[in-house]
């Protein structure tokens, strides 16, 4: 199963009301569930981590459901059933509150966020900017293609998530504009 058909999945199940949904094909699985657990995914031939192991569009971790794996693994695994954050997973908790207040930018796709047009040139915003619906934010460039991200409503920028060069997952939130 590609990540495209898992991403398509995850997306179907936060915008419907199942509380859950589990899928098996051969040796892969995946268990998604919602209200207060944990998402989860699997490759079980494998033994590998979903890639993408955030859903950026609820804050919550996704972890791995491999019956056998590296110490780190199951440490990570058991920081994430207490609640934590485990290595490499990006908490997201502070911005759910902060998204009440504003509207939540997110990236369209999966690449590395550049805040400006070139390594010379000052960003196209900063914290507490005035901007217009429409207006370029920031590029996220994949597959050599530069992709502009624009602003969703008119207002100020309230906070920024991401910094220059960082890498970025589909979905994640880049700006918050109130």
């Amino acid at each position: 199963m590609d990540m495209q058909h898992i991403l398509t999945l995850i997306q179907a199940v936060s915008d419907s009301s199942l509380s859950g949904f589990a899928l098996e094909e051969g040796d892969f699985r995946l268990s998604l569930s919602r209200g207060g657990q944990p998402l989860t995914g699997a490759i079980g031939a494998t033994g590998q981590l979903v890639p993408g192991s955030q859903d950026y569009s609820t804050g919550q971790h996704l972890s791995s459901q491999v019956s056998s794996g590296s110490p780190d693994r199951l440490a990570g695994q058991q920081a994430v059933a207490n609640g934590q954050s485990a290595p490499g997973m990006v908490d997201l908790a502070g911005t759910e509150a902060e998204t009440a207040s504003g509207t939540c930018v997110k990236s369209p796709l999966v690449g590395t966020f550049y805040a400006s047009a070139g390594p010379e040139e000052a960003p196209f915003v900063s914290v507490g900017d005035m901007v217009k619906k429409g207006q370029v934010l920031g590029i996220v460039e994949a597959m050599k293609l530069m992709n502009e991200i624009e602003s969703e409503a008119d207002g100020v920028v309230k906070a920024i998530y991401v910094e220059n060069e960082q890498m970025v997952e589909y979905g994640q939130s880049l700006f918050l504009i109130g």
